[in-house]
């Protein structure tokens, strides 16, 4: 069987028409500034602002805006929850469901 050449597996030069074009981030625009309309407030954490209110399990009312209608707890991204208080409040919310203050589950 004679031997056939073949191209080299790996990532070589690549012809110049052929080149990736250069993705930016989401909402930016092509000077790389995000364009006008698309600002948002930075949320900030709710249990940082109040130093002196610490979380605890007995509290339901604070407990509970933190929880779906289906009784899931609501990630940061959405509660704007620093992430040391967004664990600080899974803790508490599960230790109240534990004890039987929270339902794990609301049909």
């Amino acid at each position: 069987m004679p031997y056939i050449a073949r191209k080299p597996m790996g990532r070589g030069p690549r012809p110049a028409g052929d080149r990736k074009r250069e993705t930016r981030g989401p909402y930016q625009g092509p000077g790389g500034e995000r364009p006008s309309g698309r600002f948002f407030k930075r949320k900030t954490c709710r249990f940082c602002a109040e130093k002196g209110n610490p979380l605890d399990y007995k509290d339901l009312e604070r407990l509970t805006r933190f929880l779906t209608e289906k009784g899931k707890i609501i990630p940061r991204r959405i509660t704007g929850n620093c992430a040391k208080c967004q664990r600080r409040l899974a803790r508490v919310i599960k230790r109240a469901r534990h004890i039987g203050f929270v339902a794990f589950q609301i049909d």
